[in-house]
């Protein structure tokens, strides 16, 4: 196993004066030592880690780093700028820039080093040394701890004071001094601290060494947590039981958050950790003082990460209502799915079969679709609890599950259905997060979460489903059925259009779910309108990553070598109805490639709904064409789409290269600067 920086991996002369620069400088010496096998894709990672969250730090030091596919081993380059580089420190630019790269899958053993240098750069011996070296091999044996930054020597060690006479005297055997009783020394303020970032490389294990410090300082006993890389070791719970309070420094979800509940606890970003340990301590042990324990802040679900308190109300509620959306997502697939398989092998009167625990034949062809139906069926039915359980879930964490899950199912009942899921879910959560915002004693903390909340969360949110909100819902739920069904014509086009611009706008994000969420609640209870709606909301999901993947293949020239293989992917990511196949694209050009995404999927939108297609399937791309009501036709709008929408790329990226061979001496400037 190759060392984890080398001599060739150093530049004590970093001349970049971006952050960019840096990076593809410090790049450059890893590809050229074969530890890197696509240059402009590992930027791209590193582009888009730096992205969630500057990577720079108090005290002159930027550590841009990723996990990458395009990085064979675990490796490390160091540069030293003259000038100076921003990375968005609070305190300035930095002029130790560390690049750390390490692959995808990860390992350990190399993880754990990248883990001791982070600790490392907290040591002002250490950034010193570096800022001191003069050799290349000097700074790649300090990074690696082959030398230490600083030699303690005996004449460096301060001389003990002389003793004064009295001191003499009482040292003498002869006469001894009396020794005092010593004081009972006082139980030091305990905290246990969780450190987490997207990478779980650098960050993670610097605000673990940078709160260990502070306490140190404040003579507070800090334990930390650190959920890395290389994998995380539990706190004993025994730390947990004893701590009088609790900091989470973290920038993804802590794994496990339900075993702090019931403690002061402060919760931030992992950068505070770093930047501010100081203020944290003292803030945590203000809130122990104040006698205001509580349970910890809500543990979100992977794509509800990022929240901060000067978020919007708009902002939270759209990753709420994704959050449930994402959980139900799984459950749209098994069973819509299985209920097409159904009526593609018994015909569409299979929803009329006997149950299949008291009539099933085991040689009968519609026996089996009967009960590929049923399970289908039971599976469609979690669909609203599941959605208003995790909306609840996204609001106020595990306690908004059990009022969730109430709430949805009260839906169903009241034939609320989707939009009564929706409606209930939020409920759910607002009342949990009321409840958890009043002052108790003590003595019930320990039951608040297993008995006070879901009794008092359920009973109100029954409450409201079944008398207040339920019926009103229920009967605009009835209204937008009867809408769907009568969609024809002029007002079938146009829906189609705007949903074709939903999906594409955002390929998988907010937008693209909301259309995606609207097409599935009408299969809960299906109509004509509704599997038309299904069928063009699929049909405009596909057309993005196929017209990439036909761009690349038509007008290869005009895409980098990495955007040209990821083109080939996206092939199979279209006709497999993954809409996010066409994100690196719309990453790296998105003013081209989104208009022309959305211009293609209006167009394949409304064409699916002037044919007339229709679909029972809420997943599954070409592969269910079968099921697909007019299938030709179908076929002919998604590749009517598609072709709109690559040839505007191709028109679009034409032109920019055409702009760009029109200023050759501008070029040339830029180069020589």
């Amino acid at each position: 196993m190759s060392e984890l920086i080398t001599a060739e991996l150093v530049d004590l002369g970093l001349s970049a004066e971006t952050k960019e620069a840096a990076a593809r400088s410090l790049a450059e010496r890893m590809a050229a030592l074969g530890r890197v096998t696509d240059l402009e894709g590992f930027l791209a990672d590193v582009a888009a880690r730096e992205a969630q969250m500057p990577t720079g730090l108090d005290g002159g030091i930027g550590i841009p780093h990723c996990r990458s596919a395009h990085v064979t081993e675990p490796t490390l380059a160091f540069g030293r700028s003259t000038s100076g580089i921003d990375f968005g420190a609070p305190d300035g630019p930095a002029d130790l820039i560390f690049l750390i790269a390490a692959p995808a899958g990860g390992d350990a053993d190399h993880l754990t080093i990248l883990a001791s240098l982070a600790r490392h750069l907290m040591d002002e011996a250490f950034t010193g040394a570096l800022r001191s070296a003069t050799e290349p091999e000097r700074a790649a044996a300090l990074i690696r701890g082959d030398e230490p930054a600083a030699e303690a020597t005996d004449s460096a060690k301060p001389a003990a004071a002389p003793a004064v006479d009295g001191e003499a005297e009482a040292a003498s055997p002869g006469a001894p001094a009396p020794q005092p009783c010593p004081a009972p020394e006082p139980t030091p303020f305990r905290i246990v601290a969780v450190t987490s970032c997207p990478t779980g490389i650098a960050h993670t294990y610097m605000a673990a060494e940078s709160l260990e410090k502070a306490g140190q300082d404040a003579g507070v006993v800090v334990s930390v947590e650190t959920q890395g890389s290389a994998g995380f070791k539990r706190l004993d719970p025994q730390l947990v039981a004893d701590a009088d309070g609790v900091i989470f420094a973290h920038d993804v979800e802590v794994r496990d958050k339900e075993r702090f509940a019931g403690k002061p606890t402060v919760d931030v970003g992992v950068k505070a950790g770093i930047n501010r340990p100081a203020e944290l301590i003292a803030e945590v042990r203000e809130k122990a003082e104040r006698g205001g324990a509580s349970v910890p802040a809500r543990a979100t679900a992977p794509m509800d990460r990022g929240s901060d308190e000067a978020d919007g109300f708009g902002t939270r509620l759209r990753k709420w209502l994704m959050t449930g959306v994402s959980y139900m997502v799984p459950f749209v697939a098994a069973g819509g799915l299985l209920i097409a398989l159904a009526f593609a092998i018994g015909g569409y009167t299979i929803d009329k079969a006997p149950s299949v625990a008291e009539h099933f034949v085991w040689t009968e062809s519609t026996s089996w679709a009967a009960l590929l139906f049923q399970v289908g069926g039971v599976a469609f039915g979690f669909l609203v609890p599941i959605l208003a359980g995790f909306i609840a879930y996204g609001m106020a964490d595990r306690p908004g599950l059990v009022p969730g899950f109430v709430g949805g199912a009260i839906a169903l009942t009241v034939n609320a259905g989707f939009l009564g899921g929706l409606i209930a879910g939020l409920l759910a959560g607002a009342v949990v997060m009321a409840i958890q915002r009043v002052d108790i004693p003590p003595v019930l903390r320990g039951i608040m979460p297993v008995v006070v909340i879901p009794l008092f969360s359920s009973a109100i949110v029954g409450f409201l489903m079944f008398l207040v909100v339920g019926k009103p819902v229920a009967a605009l739920q009835k209204a937008l059925t009867d809408w769907l069904s009568g969609l024809s014509g002029a007002n079938a086009i146009i829906l189609g259009v705007v949903l074709g611009l939903m999906m594409c706008f955002d390929l998988g994000g907010p937008l693209n779910k909301v259309a995606y969420a609207f097409a599935v609640g009408g299969l809960a209870h299906p109509n004509e309108g509704s599997l038309k709606v299904m069928a063009a909301v699929m049909a405009a999901g596909m057309v993005p990553p196929l017209a990439m993947a036909l761009a690349t293949t038509v007008r290869g020239r005009l895409f980098t070598r990495t955007e040209r293989e990821n083109g080939k992917a996206a092939w199979v990511l279209g006709a497999s109805f993954i809409t996010e196949g066409a994100i690196p694209f719309a990453a790296a050009d998105p003013l081209r490639v989104i208009p022309s995404a959305m211009a293609g999927g209006a167009v394949t939108g409304a064409l699916s709904m002037a044919f007339g297609c229709s679909l029972r399937a809420p997943h599954g791309g070409i592969f269910v064409v079968p099921l697909i009501g007019r299938p030709l036709l179908y076929l002919l709008a998604i590749a009517a789409g598609t072709a709109v929408t690559a040839a505007l790329v191709i028109l679009l990226k034409s032109f920019r290269e055409k702009t760009s061979a029109a200023r050759p001496d501008e070029s040339k400037v830029n180069v020589a600067a």
